[in-house]
C-alpha cells in the first residue's frame, strides 16, 4: 500500500500522483484502496480541495464509477478536464470517457 501516516486527503493524493498518464480510476477504486470502500464522496471532497497541493494531483484523471467526468465545475473552464483527458489520448463524448473500461486503472490490482 502506498499509505502514509498523514490524513486520509493525503493518502488519496498519493494514489492519485500514481494513475499513469492516459489511464483514469475512480473514487470508488480509491476508497476501497485506501480500506476505505463507502468513502468514495470523501474521496471527491479530497479531489475538490487537490488544487491546495503544492505538488500537482492530477484530479483529472478520477471519474465516477461509470467513467463521468463529474468534477468538472472544479477546473477553470467547464472542458478543461476534458481538454486535459483529450491531451492525454483519452477519447471524452458528452462528459464521458468513452470505452472507460479500457482506460480504467485500479489502485488494488495495479498497487499489490
Amino acid at each position: 500500500m502506498v499509505l502514509k501516516d498523514g490524513s486520509f486527503f493525503e493518502n488519496v493524493y498519493e494514489v492519485v500522483k500514481l494513475v499513469p498518464e492516459g489511464r483514469v480510476t475512480s473514487y470508488g477504486a480509491i476508497a476501497r484502496y485506501l480500506g476505505a470502500s463507502r468513502s468514495a464522496r470523501v474521496v471527491g471532497w479530497a479531489m475538490q480541495a487537490a488544487h491546495t497541493m503544492l505538488d500537482q494531483v492530477p484530479a483529472h484523471r478520477v471519474l465516477n464509477r461509470q467513467g463521468m467526468l463529474t468534477g468538472k465545475q472544479h477546473y477553470s473552464s467547464p472542458t478543461e478536464m476534458q481538454e486535459r483527458l483529450e491531451a492525454e489520448g483519452i477519447p471524452v463524448k458528452d462528459d464521458q470517457v468513452q470505452n472507460h473500461e479500457q482506460y480504467f486503472w485500479d489502485p488494488n490490482t495495479e498497487l499489490l
